[in-house]
């Protein structure tokens, strides 16, 4: 089996650590699997030298400053591997085995990956390499970085370059929790999420695995995370199932927008909660919610739509701050999820402009951290959606 392990900047931030780090690498060798080893900076050492470039400093100085956390981490694993008999090496940018290099727009040349990448699995049988996480080498030879959360990204990365079975990342959490312990109590290891699951919890403050991390998983190794003091690495912690994809689709059937108006929307906390509630009792599946001011729209299956016009009408009636009720349909729904989204700055300028041109009129546009929902008239949906495909192909 074929391990990649990933030791976050808390579980090297000793000697001590160290020390255990590399005993349970040792261990995963004496049980006869193939061990690549990612290490980020230890403790702080990457904020902390980030804090002291208080002068203008060139890109690539930069770059080649911040990156002595990682450095200094691998020779002290690879010394702590050494003393307990495993063949080691450590590996940075420059070195002639170094995997991970980028184009000149930043972007991972797959082509050289993919080829250093199967150089280094020749070694594996024999040899653990411990690679600095977060950096990366230009295609001149120069020291670059990955970026926030660089080190999650090399460490899957590398799981997916180097065809291995599991990439194991080691943190200070004990996997991926019900909730944030620092902020409600009775939390709990949910022992298994899905990739979309928790690349929005990602997006959302999680400071679990980086999003960009999750971007290289597929379903052809598995991805774990789990505190540094778990006994072993193979079990424990929490599984994160499933690959990550691109997805640009168009829903089948369409849609009807029921908008409710009233000054309630913005004044009353539970108008929410009360007009679902009533949907829910009559067993209307609501396809998305959009808010306005003074508006709430509920999105359901065509089908359902006349149902749940009279439905919330009868909640207009009763609730005497809402004011009306209308709907709309037939919507067509395309949905946009992945990299695609959330690796684009300018993303959704760059679609409503190619929709305004074309003469595409927005029912809606609905967003969350890793997704859009783009909502049209259902006689322009194959327009639509070309040219949102378009739009995603050219980026790409």
């Amino acid at each position: 089996m074929r391990v990649v392990v990933k030791f976050g900047g808390t579980s090297v931030a000793t000697g001590d650590r160290i020390d255990r780090a590399a005993a349970s690498i040792a261990k995963l060798v004496h049980d006869g699997h193939e061990a690549v080893v990612v290490v980020s900076a230890m403790g702080s050492t990457t904020d902390d030298l980030f804090d002291q470039i208080t002068f203008e400093a060139d890109p690539y100085d930069q770059a080649e400053i911040v990156s002595m956390g990682e450095r200094t981490s691998v020779r002290m694993l690879k010394a702590a591997l050494t003393s307990k008999g495993i063949n080691s090496i450590f590996l940075e940018p420059q070195h002639p085995h170094w995997p991970i290099i980028l184009d000149e727009n930043g972007i991972v040349s797959v082509e050289e990956t993919t080829s250093r990448s199967a150089d280094l699995q020749k070694t594996l049988h024999d040899t653990v390499p411990v690679v600095t996480g977060f950096l990366a080498e230009d295609t001149s030879g120069n020291v670059t970085t990955l970026g926030r959360g660089g080190s999650d990204t090399t460490a899957v990365m590398l799981g997916h370059y180097l065809e291995a079975d599991e990439v194991v990342i080691v943190t200070d959490v004990s996997g991926v929790m019900t909730g944030d312990p620092n902020a409600v109590e009775g939390t709990m290891n949910v022992g298994k999420i899905s990739v979309d699951e928790l690349r929005s919890l990602s997006f959302r403050g999680a400071e679990i695995i980086a999003p960009s991390a999750l971007s290289y998983k597929t379903d052809k190794f598995g991805l774990r995370v789990l505190h540094y003091q778990n006994d072993g690495l193979l079990s424990g912690g929490t599984d994160v199932t499933g690959k990550f994809q691109n997805l640009i689709d168009m829903r089948e059937r369409a849609v009807t927008g029921v908008m409710v108006a009233g000054r309630a929307v913005r004044n009353t906390p539970h108008i929410l909660r009360d007009l679902s509630v009533i949907l829910g009792a009559s067993n209307i599946n609501i396809q998305a919610v959009s808010s306005g001011l003074d508006s709430l729209t509920f999105y359901v299956d065509n089908a359902d739509g006349k149902e749940v016009e009279s439905t919330l009408h009868t909640a207009v009636i009763d609730i005497p701050t809402l004011s009306s009720v209308t709907a709309e349909s037939p919507i067509a729904v395309i949905r946009i999820s992945g990299g695609v989204v959330t690796d684009q700055t300018s993303i959704l300028r760059d679609l409503l402009v190619a929709l305004s041109e074309n003469g595409i009129n927005l029912a809606d546009l609905i967003t969350s951290a890793t997704s859009i929902g783009v909502f049209v008239n259902w006689n322009q949906r194959k327009e639509a959606l070309n040219i949102v495909q378009k739009l995603f192909n050219d980026i790409n």
